[in-house]
């Protein structure tokens, strides 16, 4: 995937998360991603958690295996 903002595999969505959650992504078996915002963050946070979850998945972060490692190098 050479640019996840244009792509149709991807769905996002918005839930009601606890306050330290910005956002969650989630990997597909079918290659497409799911991206959750929380829906309790202002429109300002909520894209910026967007954008963070766009590099995720441009970085192929959901290869690594370090998680920590991946968020410190954000």
């Amino acid at each position: 995937m050479n640019n996840p903002l244009l792509t149709e595999a991807m769905g996002v969505y918005f839930l009601d998360m606890n306050s330290g959650d910005e956002e969650q992504v989630i990997s597909n078996c079918d290659g497409s991603f799911t991206i959750v915002l929380n829906s309790r963050l202002n429109q300002e946070r909520q894209m910026l958690a967007y954008q963070h979850a766009l590099l995720h998945i441009a970085n192929d972060d959901f290869n690594k295996k370090d998680a920590n490692s991946v968020e410190l190098a954000m």
